[in-house]
């Protein structure tokens, strides 16, 4: 073949076939709903993933058979081929937007959705061509170098030395230029916008919060989620309404990158903060996660300051300025030694007070904070004997802790809904009912996970491009589609997807936790004389304050 026909050369039969399967194997549902860009991308990233594979099996069958079919039969076969993949993708689209509207019924959405087929399809086209071009001018690259390697060498080194050379490139830039500029070019943008402040949030005037009279920590280190975190405190008022008593006033503690050069640094300067704000003095004390910006959900503060009336404390400190999906991908290492950090300093101080005067020191965190503070401790038996009392919320795959639990959960139980040495010391729940079971002793300290089945964070792994997973088995979690399958490398690019959206649906679902936090610290952390009852009033508080 000439070299100019490298790029322009038609599409491939087995290419075309296995595209076309993948591409429409990628609109079959999967944990959320999606918008149709997204849709749009992920069969472009599918479909040119299946004209790798189909183009790879069909020139590994043209070497094995050497024969080549007759003109008009190849004719026929292209025009069969045509045929079947335009009404197969015909079909799926126009099936895709019933699944769609079922996913979204499952969830208590709206099914008046705009999804559109034909934009999917121009959209997936669009890329696809796009990716293919790439890839050919990659591939023509390859040839001229093999052509002028073969002027000094046999033919054979000739491919080898420039397969590897080529292969050795591709990686440098997709790695250290396309990856690496990436992350720079984000980082760069999140350092900015750490320096920004949220509209409504203004400097506390209270000596209780870091940023605020007297404190350590300057208001413009805090980044832009500590100013968040320490400037929308719960107010009194709100507190006064829930408990209809006079309410102490919250403690936060936050340290931002800027406040300090180091994360041992960091923690203890928060130490020194809650010294200085009285935080060793109150009946339970929190030790928080962030996530990559250095974001603390307000559900997981706000609800235990409602439940303690504003009498308790809360620490956390900020290790990045990237959003937590880059974060995680490069950030890892960082938010386990800052977690590790931060409790242990804040237990050091802890144990230096009479065994009697000592508030319950807990930890939480959501999504890759959990990961954060789980990267504290070495395993669950090391958790349960510095702690009392853990509250993880959407933990990623990553989580050691975690992993660990599930894998070793009792036979019966399902991976969504773990049941580990009979609920005695760790539960899993996604409704209020689900932290009762099973029934029995449930000892303290203890420690909750709240997951969703349905929340693509807590199960996208790399695994998903080769291995169907356990939570496809059945029986499936409450809110998992039943028309969902697994498909090799395509399941993998239609999670990845739904992390995207993750925060696009109702409460319960997704990656959204909302009201259900109370039920976690509730059966963590209850302060004496908690109900059931105060508990099902914050979770309505909860509920009609997360609502537009």
């Amino acid at each position: 073949m000439r070299e100019e026909r490298v790029v322009r050369r038609r599409l491939g039969f087995g290419g075309t076939l296995v595209a076309t399967l993948f591409f429409c194997a990628s609109l079959t549902p999967t944990l959320l709903p999606r918008p149709w860009i997204m849709q749009g991308v992920v069969g472009a990233i599918t479909g040119i993933l299946g004209y790798a594979v189909g183009a790879g099996a069909g020139a590994a069958g043209r070497a094995l058979i050497r024969r080549r079919l007759p003109e008009r039969r190849r004719v026929l076969a292209w025009r069969a081929l045509i045929a079947g993949c335009a009404l197969l993708t015909a079909l799926t689209l126009w099936y895709s937007l019933d699944w769609q509207d079922d996913l979204r019924a499952l969830m208590g959405m709206t099914t008046r959705i705009s999804w559109f087929p034909p934009a999917i399809l121009a959209a997936s086209v669009v890329l696809f061509a796009l990716f293919l071009l790439l890839a050919r001018s990659v591939r023509l690259g390859g040839r001229k170098l093999i052509t002028w390697l073969d002027r000094y060498v046999p033919a054979r080194i000739a491919r080898a030395t420039g397969v590897v050379i080529v292969a050795g490139v591709v990686g440098v830039l997709a790695d250290d230029v396309l990856f690496q500029g990436f992350v720079n070019a984000v980082n760069d943008a999140s350092s900015v916008a750490n320096r920004s402040t949220d509209p409504g949030v203004t400097r506390p005037g209270s000596a209780k919060v870091s940023g605020g009279a007297g404190s350590l920590v300057p208001w413009e280190s805090l980044g832009r989620e500590g100013r968040n975190f320490t400037g929308t405190v719960t107010p009194a008022a709100r507190l006064r309404a829930f408990s209809g008593s006079a309410p102490a006033e919250p403690i936060r503690v936050y340290v931002g990158l800027q406040s300090a050069s180091t994360p041992a640094e960091q923690a203890a300067l928060a130490v020194r903060e809650l010294e200085r704000t009285g935080g060793f003095d109150r009946p339970v004390l929190a030790v928080l996660g962030t996530t990559g910006t250095g974001w603390v959900d307000e559900h997981i503060s706000g609800t235990l300051e409602h439940m303690y009336n504003g009498d308790c404390a809360m620490a956390a400190l900020q290790y990045s300025y990237l959003p937590s999906w880059v974060s995680f991908l490069v950030d890892r290492g960082k938010a386990a030694r800052a977690g590790r950090a931060l409790v242990d300093a804040v237990r050091a101080r802890w144990e230096r007070l009479p065994a009697g005067r000592r508030p319950l020191l807990v930890v939480s965190g959501e999504s890759l904070g959990s990961y954060e503070l789980e990267g504290a401790f070495r395993d669950l038996p090391h958790l349960l004997g510095r702690v009392g009392g853990a509250l993880f919320v959407g933990p990623p795959q990553a989580n050691p802790i975690w992993g660990a639990i599930t894998e070793d959960r009792e036979p019966y139980s399902p991976v969504w809904r773990p049941v580990y040495q009979q609920g005695r010391t760790v539960r899993f729940g996604q409704y209020p009912a689900d932290l009762a079971r099973p029934p029995g002793p449930w000892v303290r300290p203890r420690v909750v996970y709240l997951q969703n089945a349905s929340d693509p964070v807590v199960w996208w792994t790399p695994e998903l491009i080769y291995a169907r997973p356990q939570w496809l088995r059945a029986p499936r979690g409450p809110d998992v589609n039943p028309q969902m399958n697994w498909f090799p490398l395509v399941t993998f690019w239609q999670v990845l997807g739904d992390m995207v959206v993750a925060q696009d649906v109702p409460s319960g679902h997704g990656h959204v936790y909302g009201a259900n936090v109370a039920e976690g610290w509730a059966a963590v952390a209850a302060p004496e004389g908690w109900s059931a009852g105060d508990t099902a009033r914050l979770q309505a508080l909860i509920s009609a304050r997360s609502v537009p």
